[in-house]
């Protein structure tokens, strides 16, 4: 899987932390301060979207009269004490990310997620100065599945998109992933899971975590 690679990019939420069951909970709980009972398909609809995008999708499809500058700030606050508490690594995740670094693999992160959560997460977690590129889909034209947060993020590494390995754990940014040029591959995650198939067919690796990648 790394033969060749000189750069490894991880989506964030689901993909290197356990999160994504979290903002499910976290969309019913805001939308539930607005008597809004939580869309069925909701998720899927926002599904590759950058925060600024998911927030201004909210405030025109759900008439929030608040700012979008406020939903998104409501949303840090709700999110950052589950990041703290409840969230973990996914397994084996910290143990690679020594591995790459040891092996002089650059790394990067290419998340939907707010710049002030990455923040907060790489704090709880102690992942401040494995990454030196961190890049959020509000910095980007188009979110997932569109290619631009990966290029961007390669391009900071100084490293061709052939030479970059992702790893992702929904439809949308496998996509992303693939047509960024890199070799990608899928990540196990129960909020997905019932798309499985799709993902090993789109990825070019499939894994359940990331305890045995070191293991020869």
């Amino acid at each position: 899987m790394l033969y060749g690679i000189k750069a490894v990019i991880f989506d964030l939420d689901g993909s290197l932390v356990d999160s994504m069951w979290m903002w499910r909970d976290i969309d019913i709980e805001y939308l539930g301060r607005f008597g809004i009972p939580l869309p069925e398909k909701l998720q899927s609809e926002i599904e590759g979207m950058s925060f600024t995008e998911t927030a201004v999708y909210f405030k025109e499809r759900f008439r929030i009269p608040d700012s979008v500058e406020k939903i998104k700030q409501d949303w840090n606050e709700m999110a950052w004490d589950k990041y703290l508490h409840e969230v973990p690594l996914k397994k084996g995740a910290y143990e690679f990310l020594q591995g790459c670094r040891e092996r002089g693999i650059a790394l990067g992160i290419a998340t939907s997620n707010s710049r002030e959560l990455v923040g907060n997460i790489a704090d709880a977690h102690k992942l401040h100065g494995f990454f030196a590129s961190i890049k959020t889909g509000s910095e980007v034209v188009h979110g997932k599945p569109a290619p631009d947060i990966y290029l961007a993020v390669a391009e900071e590494l100084g490293v061709e998109p052939a030479q970059c390995l992702v790893f992702e754990d929904i439809v949308p940014g496998i996509l992303a992933g693939k047509r960024a040029g890199m070799r990608v591959c899928a990540v196990e995650d129960d909020y997905s899971i019932a798309e499985s198939a799709q993902k090993k067919a789109l990825a070019d690796y499939y894994i359940e975590d990331y305890a045995a990648l070191w293991e020869d």
